[in-house]
């Protein structure tokens, strides 16, 4: 048991601690009201084009699901409509619940391990169509479908072809290569036994603090429609030929419809405010090409448009979207989308299916979704004709797919020919999309193209770290946690250099931390963005690490050295780096390019004769800003003034001089990484941290600090540098808060997996320990750490997490936070701090389990 109910003297500790922070001015009332959706304004759907749905009539199709849904029950079309993830199901409920749909959600794997192995991919697809299949206690066989985030390659699985996130292939303007990606994805795909990917991502991106700005094509609505129809059909093939949704290709699902790139200062799941002409001719723009292309399914968006939720809005899911543009397949919502709509929950939502959804992604909440929508249709809130088109349109892709006579997915053309995965014939496409990606920004002195017959140094923590290259969605939601191990068919950039360095006599030395003993010739330095995905990934501000200066010191320390540096950063969004363009000779903007490091290596270096191997093509799809609060400046606003346009790429036969540029971001005050409460020895921008004892609350300003009883002493303590953690040392009842000046809402976060990682050093022995998630008086959360503890070896520094969810379970409002940690115990207790913050799974080395309770 882990969400405890506190002891009496801890539970006067926390009273007593609410209540003194009530009185320091801080408390918030604890009120709840229901919400309600906002009224819409009038809309008028002749705004929107009329792409033509490419299928005509189908009646055999159509003559095969009236026959089949003759038979159905409520339940079994019900069931039809629920998708849950494989983390929160098991086969056993397909069979008894007739489910349609499963998902692997980014932290959702076979065993619970980001790193299982393709066969047991393929193993646990079989199982859920086999219970979809069993009908040894009634109802029909309807073959499950089976749905994952291959969003750039198979990217959940072990030994996939990682190709670069959209912005990189955005960067390429090349349509015909997006349609051989997405024939590569879709056979890596089938191979492990899904048929259905979450993709393509037909955002634009209007504002670059936006956590999902790599998913993105362009910020430029004509690049975006130039690749929709080209992914959608590399990924299901052509309409009316054989090869059309066959074996070796899978459905498409187009998202996220809709807006979910305009949303007011970049906050992902938030609101997008424009007019209805504005939302089509900007956040529209990819879905034409991509329904007269075929897309069998579209993604309903997390967000709002003008205060109403997408998921629940039936202007745009059926007048629109159906009805106006002909959309002949189905719509999913996204993870728990329904429950964000005012008055639904994750577990009941008529007001969804209403709209015009046809699937809830219901990935822990599927069977409270399964009974409400059951009780929703018995009782007529939701009307039999509505659930009766919804099944259809779920019916006809799974009949376009063939799914009722392939079999078990190792039984089709493709499953288990493991072979495919990685294969070199795969990776030679991403490495040319790679090639084609890569932007050069300055060229000083003409310091590129290398000659690979001289001693080359890689620096830099992203030189030799395949993870880091790959960004998000690779093996897990974040991209994080991950090893070299991990990824059997990759170059790391690193790597890829030294291959054709080697090759043609010269030396290639990897040294992360810039320190050498033989002085190279050149320094080519690999920084930029550690992995993120979503919300977790929002920012705000375009500044790049900021209060991190570890990358510009190692770029001036070669500068000061006087080896030539050439650049290239990894990153999911333009970002102000004007300090470190200025340091380097030559900056590459290299965005996130998977896999093939090698193509990195085709651009960057001569061959053995000094002939220039391959050209840089890439050009600017999204516009780099003057400034690191410059976050929506796009190609065609009023105004418009970027430090470097859409558009914009240099190649060998330009001039690559750039004169020094203003190193100015444009901002004042410290800033902090979002999520970030601690670091560095004091809380972050924002928060305080306060001492909590018999004698009231107390901010702690300075260290050492004590509490006036003497119950808890902190001081500083080195960790990764001098007094960057606090030791706390209890001798006896008392507390620590930090406390955030603002509520935060972290409603986002609680629907994942989303986690408060604690870097934390235990040096005596594991006492009891509770953790206080606080929203106000008589509100929160609270779980005890003593197993976290107990399990951390002592004297070792150990990042240890515990679950929003839990935290949630134990009565945390989410929506209200105001004290995102409060640690309090009897002691006596040793415990040192050096960071808190939000992270996710693969972050945390040890986890609270509160599963059980």
């Amino acid at each position: 048991m882990t969400a405890t109910t506190p002891s009496p003297h801890r539970r006067r500790m926390l009273l007593r601690g609410a209540l003194v922070l009530s009185l320091a001015g801080i408390g918030i009332a604890a009120t709840c009201g229901a919400q309600t959706q906002p009224t819409p304004a009038a809309h008028d759907a002749t705004l929107w084009p009329q792409p033509e749905w490419p299928f005509g009539a189908e009646p055999e199709l159509e003559a095969r699901i009236t026959a089949l849904m003759a038979g159905m029950s409520v339940e079994d079309k019900v069931g039809q409509l629920i998708q849950g993830d494989i983390a929160s199901l098991t086969p056993e409920d397909v069979r008894r619940y007739r489910l349609g749909s499963v998902l692997a959600g980014g932290n959702s794997d076979p065993g619970g391990r980001y790193d299982a192995s393709p066969a047991q991919w393929l193993a646990l697809a079989d199982a859920f169509y086999e219970a979809s299949m069993d009908t040894s206690t009634g109802g029909h066989g309807i073959p499950i479908l089976f749905g994952i985030d291959a969003v750039h390659g198979q990217s959940n699985v072990v030994g996939a072809t990682l190709f670069p996130h959209n912005i990189g292939l955005g960067a390429t303007r090349d349509a015909d290569l997006m349609r051989r990606i997405g024939e590569i994805t879709a056979v890596e795909t089938r191979v492990t036994g899904m048929e259905w990917t979450f993709a393509p991502t037909v955002a634009v991106p209007r504002d670059d603090r936006w956590g999902r700005t790599y998913e993105g094509y362009s910020e430029a609505p004509e690049v975006v429609a130039s690749f929709s129809a080209a992914m959608v059909e590399g990924l299901q093939g052509e309409v009316g030929s054989e090869a059309f949704l066959d074996g070796r290709h899978v459905a498409s699902s187009v998202k996220h419809f809709l807006g979910d790139g305009g949303t007011r200062n970049g906050i992902d799941q938030g609101d997008t405010q424009v007019d209805e002409a504005t939302l089509v001719r900007i956040h529209n723009a990819g879905y034409p090409p991509a329904l007269e292309a075929g897309a069998q399914i579209v993604m309903a968006s997390f967000n709002s448009w003008n205060g109403v939720k997408t998921t629940g809005n039936r202007h745009l899911l059926t007048d629109v979207l159906k009805a106006r543009m002909n959309f002949g397949g189905f719509v999913v919502s996204d993870w728990n989308g329904h429950g964000q709509i005012p008055g639904c929950s994750n577990e009941r939502c008529p007001q969804a299916f209403n709209a015009g959804l046809d699937m809830a992604m219901a990935p822990d909440s599927w069977k409270g979704m399964y009974d409400s929508t059951v009780a929703a249709v018995r009782a007529g809130t939701i009307p039999m004709a509505r659930i009766d088109d919804a099944v259809r349109r779920v019916l006809r892709v799974k009949l376009r797919l063939g799914l009722f006579e392939a079999g078990r997915p190792s039984q089709r053309p493709l499953g288990g020919d493991y072979d495919l995965l990685g294969s070199p014939a795969h990776r030679a496409v991403a490495r040319e999309a790679v090639r084609k990606s890569l932007v050069l920004l300055k060229n000083q002195g003409g310091v590129l193209p290398l000659d690979p017959r001289r001693h080359v140094l890689v620096a830099g923590d992203g030189a030799d770290d395949v993870g880091k290259q790959s960004g998000g969605w690779t093996l897990n939601w974040q991209g994080r946690g991950t090893r070299r191990a991990d990824f059997p068919n990759a170059d790391s950039i690193f790597e890829g250099i030294e291959r054709q360095v080697e090759a043609a006599g010269g030396t290639a030395t990897l040294a992360v931390d810039g320190t050498y003993e033989a002085r190279p010739d050149v320094a080519v330095v690999v920084f930029g963005e550690d992995p993120y995905a979503e919300f977790q990934g929002d920012v705000p501000t375009l500044a790049y690490k900021p209060g991190d200066d570890a990358d510009l010191e190692l770029i001036r320390r070669f500068e000061a050295d006087g080896i030539p540096v050439v650049a290239v950063f990894l990153s999911g969004r333009p970002l102000w780096v004007n300090r470190e363009i200025n340091a380097a000779d030559a900056f590459v903007a290299a965005w996130l390019p998977g896999s093939e490091g090698a193509g990195v290596a085709d651009v960057l270096l001569r061959d053995a004769q000094g002939r220039v191997q391959h050209d840089f093509q890439g050009r600017l799809s999204f516009s780099w800003p003057r400034t690191a609060v410059q976050f929506e400046n796009n190609v065609g606003q009023p105004g418009y003034d970027p430090q470097f346009a859409f558009g914009y790429g240099l190649t060998y036969a330009d001039d690559g001089d750039l004169a020094p540029l203003p190193e100015s971001p444009g901002i004042t005050g410290p800033l902090a990484a979002p999520g970030v409460y601690f670091a560095r020895g004091r809380a972050s921008g924002g928060f305080s941290m306060r001492l909590l004892a018999g004698d009231g609350a107390q901010p702690v300003t300075s260290l050492p600090a004590a509490s006036g009883d003497g119950h808890l002493r902190i001081e500083g303590m080195d960790h990764e540098a001098q007094e960057d953690a606090w030791r706390m040392r209890w001798s006896g009842e008392a507390g620590v808060a930090l406390v955030a000046d603002e509520p935060l809402d972290l409603t986002r976060e609680a629907n994942g997996d989303v986690m408060l990682v604690l870097h934390a050093r235990r040096g005596g022995d594991a006492v009891p320990l509770s953790l206080t998630a606080g929203c106000g008086e008589g509100c929160g959360g609270t779980v005890e750490m003593q197993p976290l503890l107990a399990r951390m070896p002592a004297g070792t520094w150990t990042r240890i997490g515990v679950p929003l969810k839990c935290l949630v379970r134990a009565g945390l409002d989410v929506a209200r936070v105001r004290v995102p940690m409060q640690l309090e115990t009897a002691g006596p207790l040793d415990l040192a701090l050096s960071r808190v913050a939000l992270g996710t799974q693969g972050e945390a080395e040890q986890v609270l389990d509160c599963s059980a309770d």
